[in-house]
């Protein structure tokens, strides 16, 4: 699979950019600032619905511009897709397929699959849970796009429950068991959603947890072996995950209870505190939890070996993923560049991009594309010939 054409209007600092693009490896060498990573994050929302350094779509929306549209052709053997994606900031994001409007942003999902490398990865190992959960989602999402409504009716019903919660609160205290009696309607239907969603991330780490084993074994052979496993504060889900099985009706039944025996504490903060929200993708070093005890090196080394194994599995599946490196060589050391061009090697298509020629392999054989370097260049794009 590869990315043939991408077109930006009013996305982040382009009014308007078009680019044709080739399989193999193509670096954006520039300055910070220019817009290069624009043009990957553009690439990874058309892929995931979702931005990789920011947690929602305002920012994505050039200054003074109402939306941001995105236009990409894919090539996935042999025949092409156009793929066009409407952002505007507050409401649902339009989209076409082959130029034909689709009924949800949602059904692009699948149409290009990418895999994306940066410096925000770290949070992957040191950030809060959410940053791990969204890792598994967005990949599960890329896997199966079908995951991406089951995570919005979640979030939906988790919405809604929050809200009822807060007004329950108090019918509890006027014996109102109207309000209640929804509740326990609401709570069926989280932990019925729940459960999907706590399956599709299950199967994932299962087949995941190998990879991540073997990746990072590459980048640090010498440090403690790595290990991945999913946490679930409802003690029967997290049981049932442990052995790798993803049964959802053993999910669902857990999510039941659990809320049942949660109720009062959950009346009394307004909050749900049970579900898939609240659980996390735990990553190890030999006994010890990664993250408060990784070393910098040990970090960035699971990091990449999560967005390794995330690689290997999209590959193993189907047709190579783009590969997408945003500005990730300048923060390694030798050992896991190498590790990361070794992989970049057999890619179909590789897109990085370089504030400095010299942070990219010397004997990459690349085509380099130079953001504006002069006043006057600013907001161009050109081809460097070698």
């Amino acid at each position: 699979m590869y990315v043939r054409h991408v077109a930006l209007t009013d996305f982040r600092s382009w009014s308007h950019l078009e680019l044709e693009l080739v399989p193999g490896r193509t670096v954006f060498v520039g300055p910070n600032g220019f817009g290069k990573t624009n043009i990957v994050e553009a690439l990874w929302y058309s892929s995931t619905l979702g931005s990789h350094r920011v947690g929602s779509d305002a920012p994505l929306i050039r200054a003074g511009a109402e939306r941001a549209i995105v236009s990409s052709i894919v090539v996935n053997d042999g025949r092409e897709l156009a793929i066009d994606l409407e952002i505007t900031a507050g409401r649902a994001n339009k989209a076409r397929l082959n130029r034909s409007p689709v009924r949800s942003a949602r059904e692009i999902l699948g149409a290009l699959r990418a895999v994306l490398f940066a410096p925000e990865d770290l949070a992957l190992v040191r950030g809060d849970p959410g940053e791990r959960r969204r890792y598994l989602d967005e990949l599960a999402t890329t896997r199966r796009p079908s995951v991406a409504g089951v995570r919005a009716d979640y979030e939906k019903v988790l919405r809604q429950r929050t809200a009822l919660l807060k007004s329950a609160a108090g019918a509890r205290y006027r014996g109102d068991a109207g309000a209640l009696e929804t509740l326990d309607v609401w709570d069926g239907h989280l932990a019925s959603h729940g459960a999907k969603l706590i399956a599709a991330r299950v199967a994932l780490v299962t087949l995941l947890a190998p990879e991540i084993e073997k990746a990072y074994q590459l980048l640090a052979p010498a440090s403690r072996p790595a290990s991945v496993r999913y946490r679930s504060a409802v003690e029967a889900v997290e049981a049932e995950a442990s052995t790798g099985a993803a049964n959802q009706e053993v999910f669902e039944v857990a999510l039941l209870d659990e809320l049942a025996r949660r109720r009062s504490a959950e009346l009394e903060r307004g909050v749900c505190l049970v579900g898939p929200h609240r659980d996390d993708l735990e990553l190890r070093l030999g006994d010890q939890p990664a993250k408060g005890f990784a070393s910098h090196g040990e970090s960035w080394s699971m990091a990449l070996s999560l967005r390794l194994a995330a690689y290997e599995l999209l590959r193993s599946e189907g047709s190579d993923p783009v590969l997408l490196l945003d500005d990730v060589f300048a923060e390694l050391d030798n050992a896991r560049r190498r590790a990361l061009v070794e992989v970049a090697a057999s890619a179909e298509q590789v897109l990085v991009t370089a504030a400095v020629a010299e942070d990219i392999p010397q004997d990459w054989d690349a085509r380099r594309m130079r953001i504006g370097m002069r006043d006057e260049d600013s907001g161009r794009v050109s081809e460097v010939i070698p």
